[in-house]
């Protein structure tokens, strides 16, 4: 990695030679000004919203009661200045804001705005089965950056972004790296073209890191990368049973789902996520359960109970009374 002086003594050899260019061969020179405004609006393009996520917080069993978890919004964005993969085996380089936590009106959020390269994006709308890895990839990279445990379901919103276009970008830009002064005192060892190589490859890879070093580090680089890895087996869906306890005037009291699960020992292997209007039950590595609920219930109240001997798992959600 260079240091600041070796950067400034390039940035003094590229003014040496640009005035030589402009001497010798005033054309090419005007090509290469107009090359390089190009290239400064696109990487001075501000991101732009693609695709939001809402995950949920992984929630076991033992501490389900008055802990159901606020949501966590995942803003996934095009960005130019996050630089493509070189190969399509290559990591991924991503770039991410900090982790925010919003209280607005009555709801209550977490936030986080990640980039990829615009490209990178494109490919992958154009296949499912590319999108679905990148969403993995996108929210493991946010377990490890934020320290989260995160269910296995997701939604896909109908809106691109969470929150305002001016709080994401300035989330997504607020980390800018310093410049470094430049000196006129160093000789013209190099040739324009290995000078402005040199240093676009130093700035692509200056502050690049694998995902798994990032997680170690005090100061979160303005670039990171995240490598591919196989996409997770198709989980089986257990058996399950809803059952709507009404009162006298035949209006529903509570939701009691009852859901079989053989191959659970424990209730530590059990993640469940309630909101208000759907419930998700997941075991690593062997089911997944989503439905949607027949009415509003309280999540703050819900209770789950776990048959080891039975291998059954029930659930008590009270509903909602409405407000009259």
């Amino acid at each position: 990695m260079a240091t600041a002086g070796e950067m400034a003594a390039r940035a003094a050899q590229l003014w040496s030679l640009l005035d030589e260019l402009a001497e010798s061969e005033p054309q090419a020179y005007r090509r290469f000004l107009r090359q390089q405004h190009a290239e400064a609006r696109r990487l001075c393009a501000p991101p732009q919203p693609r695709l939001c996520l809402r995950a949920r917080p992984a929630l076991r069993l033992g501490v389900l009661q008055g802990a159901a978890g606020r949501p966590l919004f995942v803003n996934v964005c095009g960005w130019s200045r996050v630089p493509a993969p070189r190969a399509p085996a290559d990591p991924v380089p991503v770039s991410a804001g900090a982790l925010q936590e919003v209280a607005e009106a009555a709801e209550l959020y977490s936030i986080i705005d990640v980039a990829y390269n615009p490209d990178v994006l494109q490919r992958a709308e154009e296949n499912t089965e590319k999108m679905e890895h990148l969403i993995r990839l996108t929210l493991k990279f946010v377990e490890e950056r934020c320290s989260l445990t995160l269910s296995c379901s997701y939604n896909i919103e109908t809106f691109k972004l969470k929150g305002s276009l001016e709080r994401m970008q300035q989330s997504l830009k607020g980390k800018q790296m310093p410049t470094a002064p430049l000196t006129h005192n160093t000789r013209n060892e190099l040739t324009l073209d290995q000078l402005l190589h040199s240093m676009e490859a130093e700035d692509c890879t200056r502050d690049s890191v694998l995902l798994e070093e990032s997680v170690q580090q005090s100061k979160v680089p303005l670039i990171e990368e995240i490598a591919s890895t196989e996409l997770p087996e198709e989980l089986s869906t257990p058996l399950y049973e809803m059952l709507t306890v009404k009162d006298a005037n035949k209006k529903p009291l509570k939701l009691e789902l009852k859901i079989k699960l053989p191959e659970v020992s424990s209730v530590s292997e059990c993640d469940l996520s309630i909101s208000k209007d759907d419930v998700i039950i997941e075991v690593p590595e062997k089911y997944k359960l989503q439905l949607d609920l027949p009415a509003l219930v309280d999540e703050d109240a819900t209770t789950a109970v776990f048959n080891k001997g039975k291998g059954v798992l029930l659930i008590t959600m009270p509903v909602v009374k409405p407000e009259l």
